[in-house]
């Protein structure tokens, strides 16, 4: 990147070409998980800095302000990422954190997960595919059972989205996220993807510049998805790198990089049999 200039905030040439090029990776990423808006890509600083603005939304006054009583479902194999957050969401809230047990074959428990599914359950956040025990969990059925009962679903898709073709819409999920580094480009950047009506009624976390609408004295008021969550100077040449990685799995095909992993995977089983 050799535009050294801030993003959405300057006249002069180099700001422009910054924009452009910071707005272009926005572009490759929708294009990558086939959002349906371009809005509905927020840069974050990582996977884990994405699901900490969803769990922070739902902590703070507004639609999605959990009330006592109300539950989170997990699952017992998630991430540090994807557990924490939810933790202080529910000790800030006094909602309840519920967790889906595994079957043998370490696949989530889909007949205890349906029993835990109720009109107190208001958000599902769970693990898409796990590189430490191997499976990719049936996340269609995991987002329609959700669904059927009001909840909304987040998966942390950072071991999916590299391996495998994700299309949004299809899954028709309410957030994802998922971090650059995992998909062969810069570190200190990930995504959030959500559903723009959600995005534009989650309260932001973090206020400073560029994520206003209007400011006054003593209040303010946010602007639209993305910019109500990118507060402050973004990270802009990571932002550039994780859209060239975008557009470098593309023109591999996610189709071929999942059948790639899949012929390892035999490859390592069928060595392992013959130790």
């Amino acid at each position: 990147l050799t535009s050294h200039s801030n993003v959405h905030r300057g006249a002069h040439a180099l700001a422009n070409k910054a924009t452009t090029l910071y707005e272009c990776a926005r572009t490759s990423v929708q294009a990558f998980i086939n959002a349906k808006h371009r809005e509905e890509i927020v840069f974050t600083r990582g996977a884990t800095d994405a699901i900490n603005i969803v769990a922070q939304g739902f902590s703070l006054p507004g639609p999605f302000q959990l009330q006592p009583g109300d539950e989170i479902i997990l699952s017992v194999a998630e991430h540090h990422s994807n557990l924490v957050p939810w933790q202080m969401t529910a000790s800030k809230t006094g909602a309840v954190l519920k967790f889906v047990q595994l079957t043998q074959d370490m696949q989530l428990d889909m007949d205890h997960y349906r029993s835990l599914l109720s009109s107190r359950t208001k958000i599902v956040a769970l693990s898409h595919a796990s590189n430490v025990l191997g499976v990719v969990q049936p996340v269609r059925d995991i987002i329609q059972a959700a669904h059927s009962v009001g909840a909304r679903v987040l998966l942390d898709s950072c071991q999916a989205v590299p391996h495998m073709a994700v299309d949004v819409q299809q899954l028709e999920v309410d957030f994802l996220v998922a971090s650059s580094h995992k998909m062969c480009g810069p570190t200190g950047i990930g995504f959030l993807y959500g559903r723009l009506e959600l995005l534009n009624s989650l309260p932001p976390s973090a206020g400073g510049g560029e994520m206003i609408d209007t400011v006054e004295l003593y209040s303010s008021t946010y602007a639209s998805s993305p910019s109500r969550f990118e507060a402050g100077t973004p990270p802009i040449a990571e932002a550039v790198g994780l859209g060239a990685a975008c557009e470098y799995l593309s023109a591999i095909g996610m189709d071929k990089v999942e059948q790639h992993d899949a012929q390892l995977g035999r490859y390592l089983y069928e060595q392992l049999r013959e130790v």
